[in-house]
């Protein structure tokens, strides 16, 4: 009997940079709050949509095109987005791979971001800059999770490729990457500092 693993999903889990980032993540941490004071739109849309946190995701979302630190960010990312996409094989033609939204999350103690996608999208991804101890961890959830109806569950412990989610708990200077149409969410953590990460989405263009 021969079986096979088809329709794989692909999770991109890597240090942003070989050598430490303290200094940089320092720096964007500063921007990071900074953004936060500045932007009062932000701030009553995330009052009533993303409750206890910060995110300039409805309100200033092309950050990489806004401060040279975000332009220096996605220089970074860029290799790792296109390392990502050759194990992916895309075939992009005259076309290419750019980020064209990136925004800041900051999220205290027990605020959460409910499952959800990034359409229109073909990669999406978060950076995290600020990771203290019992922060929040994405969760990631098996694509074919509303179809599996009458399936028994899964034993405990079960193998990773049967795995119906998976969680990453984030490190300061690390980067995930993932197909855009993935559902994900964020727990919440019950770290006394604040989580702060940055998100964004590559378009085909």
């Amino acid at each position: 009997m021969t079986i096979k693993a088809w329709f794989p999903t692909f999770i991109y889990h890597e240090k942003l940079h070989k050598k430490p980032l303290g200094a940089f993540n320092r720096k964007l941490t500063e921007d990071c709050y900074r953004i936060k004071t500045a932007d009062k739109r932000g701030q009553v849309w995330s009052k009533n949509n993303y409750y206890g946190g910060y995110t300039s995701y409805a309100s200033m979302s092309e950050l990489n095109k806004l401060s040279s630190l975000f332009m220096e960010l996605e220089k970074l990312i860029d290799r790792h987005v296109i390392k990502f996409s050759k194990k992916l094989e895309f075939d992009l033609g005259s076309g290419k791979l750019k980020m064209t939204s990136c925004w800041v999350n900051i999220m205290p103690a027990g605020t959460t971001h409910s499952n959800h996608i990034h359409p229109l999208s073909v990669i999406s991804g978060t950076y995290y800059v600020k990771t203290p101890r019992n922060c929040g961890a994405i969760k990631f959830e098996d694509p074919r999770l509303d179809r599996f109806m009458a399936a028994p569950p899964r034993k405990s412990p079960c193998s990773e490729k049967n795995l119906q989610t998976v969680r990453y708990k984030p490190r300061a200077g690390d980067l995930i990457l993932f197909e855009s149409w993935l559902r994900h969410e964020v727990e919440p953590g019950s770290a006394p500092q604040d989580r702060i990460s940055i998100s964004f989405n590559y378009d085909w263009c």
